[in-house]
């Protein structure tokens, strides 16, 4: 399995970003694809991801600002990021069965 994340870039507070994981190779379940992110200086967090059910959850940190989405035909999780704060500033990771990462994409929130 390759994970490809896309979409980060440089925004200003207040403004929104829109994140790409596609996945290749075999996906069992594509609820077990997650976001994370690791700010500088700090640990890797769980930013957003899918019950075996299908039900997004979310980290305290962003529930209300972000929304974790899925296409399942592309194999592919999207994260709408809106209201963007500088503490969101980070390298976001996609996450595949807790095993499989993404290359990360770069998140700067800044004036």
């Amino acid at each position: 399995v390759q994970l490809q994340a896309s979409g980060g870039g440089l925004v200003r507070p207040g403004g929104s970003l829109r994140l790409s994981c596609a996945a290749s190779g075999n996906i069992f379940s594509i609820n077990t694809m997650r976001w994370y992110r690791q700010a500088p200086g700090k640990q890797r967090e769980l930013v957003a991801g899918f019950t075996s059910s299908g039900i997004a959850n979310y980290a305290d940190s962003v529930k209300g600002r972000f929304t974790i989405s899925r296409d399942i035909a592309k194999k592919t999780i999207y994260l709408q990021m809106n209201s963007l704060k500088s503490e969101d500033t980070a390298v976001y990771y996609c996450n595949y069965g807790l095993t499989f990462w993404g290359q990360g994409t770069l998140v700067t929130v800044s004036s």
